[in-house]
């Protein structure tokens, strides 16, 4: 059941990420001014995909806290690392962020530390 609740974390961290990354792209360039720059992000955080994507990292929280009950931190923690890969690949699929050669290379060393970290 950890596990579950380590992978419930991990999906609803890169669901909130695409949310947000969606909604400001939607919403357009910051603005210059400061009073301007306010009355933005205060419009973003009344957004309902934005207010979505911070219950998510609520939510993905308190998974975590029930994983954390049952696991040590030194072996669940680098599970975490499965939300850089999503994220790469989510930013991919639905952003055209380009995926790189090199990126590739940094997820699968981000794989590698993954099954070495969580050893024992």
């Amino acid at each position: 059941m950890s596990y579950l609740y380590i992978s419930l974390t991990i999906i609803l961290t890169v669901y909130g990420q695409v949310a947000i990354k969606w909604q400001v792209l939607k919403a357009g360039a910051l603005p210059e001014a400061l009073p301007d720059k306010v009355g933005f992000l205060f419009q973003l955080l009344l957004n309902p995909w934005i207010i979505s994507a911070f219950a998510a990292a609520l939510l993905a929280s308190v998974f975590w806290m029930a994983a954390m009950t049952k696991l040590q931190l030194s072996h669940a923690y680098p599970f975490m690392s499965l939300a850089f890969v999503l994220v790469m690949v989510a930013s991919g699929v639905f952003f055209n962020e380009p995926i790189t050669p090199l990126k590739i290379t940094g997820v699968v060393l981000v794989i590698v530390g993954l099954i070495v970290g969580s050893q024992g």
